[in-house]
Order: structure tokens, then sequence, then C-alpha cells
């Protein structure tokens, strides 16, 4: 048996059984995929993956088995590469991270700013996406770091850190009658209008429609999308009004709207950041981690990491306050 074999079956599945993907992205031959996985499978006696002819078209139940510990092990590799890169040379190496528009667009750049003026030999790599894609990611070693406000938790292999806490905005045109309100907006004013604002499952939206859903109010949702930028948009064209994160209103280039607080309508949410469990932390990543949430020190998140189970977990951050944007 032999690593390039587990890498190869791991791959495989990762490309939904595509061994001509497989091969391009591993820049060689699907022959000689093909037979290294043979190789294997004949090793150990069982199949991997079920074929109709040459094609394969599903994972054997066995094959799920071994494909789980196959990653497994192949990330114990990549945790020792890890720690010998670290002790060779500490400030160098690369840091991969998954997370969604809101935060890569309005909440990241100051933070990747000052990390790569401290660390110019690392490259940081971003990939966007779907709270739960950006869970799968970290939960399979992909990225370093996931961070996102919804989806982490449903990941059993995931450590979460609170990385601070934020609230909504109502944008609207200038000329908007919401703006002439000088009290605070109550659910049953913003339910009489259209609504435009986050897809089910990004950037706090369960938050929104709880509130809603306890008043007794259906809001009405015309419109919705990922992406505050494409959510500004639309409220430009005189969709509906806008209900995005806050820290998504630029005052700069949003002139043409106006946010109003929604804090008093809607609980907080909270971002965090996640990394899989019984990974090795780069004393850059330690750095990068406490430039986006500097309550989270190196010794606060060496003893999350130590803790044993969600409950002791959760006390070492009873004692620490968690920052508003």
């Amino acid at each position: 048996m032999k690593l390039q074999q587990l890498r190869y079956i791991c791959e495989v599945a990762k490309h939904e059984l595509n061994v001509s993907t497989t091969a391009q992205s591993l820049f060689t031959s699907q022959p000689g995929i093909s037979k290294q996985i043979r190789l294997l499978e004949d090793e150990l006696g069982i199949q991997i993956f079920a074929r109709n002819g040459k094609h394969l078209v599903s994972i054997t139940p066995a094959g799920e088995e071994v494909l789980h510990v196959a990653n497994e092990i192949l990330h114990k590799v990549e945790t020792i590469k890890q720690i010998s890169q670290e002790f060779a040379n500490e400030t160098k190496g690369v840091l991969s991270i998954a997370t969604t528009h809101t935060q890569a667009r309005y909440v990241l750049p100051s933070t990747i700013n000052e990390f790569m003026r401290d660390y110019p030999d690392v490259s940081l790599q971003m990939q966007q996406g779907t709270p739960s894609q950006i869970a799968e990611m970290a939960a399979s070693g992909n990225v370093d770091f996931a961070i996102a406000t919804e989806g982490l938790e449903h990941f059993s292999n995931l450590l979460l850190m609170p990385c601070y806490q934020w609230n909504r905005a109502i944008i609207v045109p200038k000329d908007h009658p919401l703006t002439q309100i000088d009290r605070p907006l109550s659910l049953y004013e913003l339910s009489e209008y259209s609504i435009v604002t986050y897809v089910f499952g990004f950037t706090g939206r369960s938050r929104l429609d709880e509130a809603f859903a306890q008043e007794g109010l259906t809001p009405k949702v015309v419109f919705t999308a990922a992406d505050a930028d494409v959510i500004k948009t639309y409220v430009r064209l005189g969709l509906g009004v806008g209900i995005v994160a806050d820290m998504a209103h630029d005052p700069e280039t949003d002139r043409d709207l106006v946010a109003i607080s929604a804090g008093h309508l809607f609980k907080p949410s909270i971002t965090s950041i996640a990394f899989r469990r019984g990974t090795f932390l780069r004393g850059y990543m330690y750095r990068f981690v406490n430039l986006f949430a500097p309550h989270l020190s190196q010794k606060v998140i060496s003893a999350f990491m130590e803790s044993q189970g969600r409950g002791e977990a959760k006390k070492i951050f009873e004692s620490i306050e968690i920052p508003t944007l």
C-alpha cells in the first residue's frame, strides 16, 4: 500500500469518480491512476469502486470506510509536513482560507493586508462559497480555515471559535418613505414592503426569519442573493427594501443608499473561524487568527484546542467578551 494510491482514491472520490478529470488535476495519466487503484483493490481484496465496464459508477460500502481512513492518513501526512516546515522556516508556507463574499469583501481586506506585510513569504489562498461548501472544505482538510456565520456547526470534526458579533442594516434609496421615520422601525412596518435579502443559509439569514416568525409575520421576500453587492444593486432598481449585514453598507461607495439600523429588530449573529480537529497550526496561522479576532491569542487558541468536549470549550470563552463589529 502506497500513499500515492491513497491519494488517488481520495482524489477520484472528490472528482465525482471522473478519473480523467482527476488525472488532469494531478498532472498524471488516466491509465496510471486506474492501474494504481486496481493494485490497491487487489492488495486489500475488496472493491473500493463499483464499475460498469471501465467506468466507475459508485463507491462501495467497503470503499466508503477505506476512503474515510485514507483521508485521515493523508491529513496526518500533511500535519507532519506542516511541523517540519514550521521548524525549517517558520515564516514561509501556504495559508488557505474559505469564506463567504461578505467576509471577503467587507471584513477580511484589512486583516489580509496586515498579514501579508508581516509574512511576505506566505502564499495566501482564498476560496469563496456557500457556508456548507466552506465548512466541507475545512472538514475535509482542503483549506486551513473556514470563516462564516452559518453552517460550520454541522461538522463534528471542526473546531469553532467566535470572532465577532454583528447585526443588520436596512438599506433603501435616499428618497424612500422609510427614511422619513424618525423613530425605531418596527417589524410590522418592515413587513409592509417587499424585501431583498440573503439566500437562506447565508450571512445570518436564519435570524431574520426567526424574528418575523416570533411576531407572527411573514416577510415579503421577493429576491434573494448570496452577495450583498447584488442585493444593493436590486435595491437601487427599486425591487424592494434591502436587509444586509451592517458592515456591507459602505458610506463611500453607497452614497445613494441610506442605511437604517436594524439592531433592535434582530438578534445579533456571530461569525466564527473554524479548522479541522487535530490540525497543526503554524506560527503564522496563529497570527492570522489574532489579526482577524484580537481576543483569540495563541494562549486562548491553544487552550481551546486542548479542551475536551464542547462544554469545556465553551467555558474558555465565557470570560472573553466577543467584540461587536
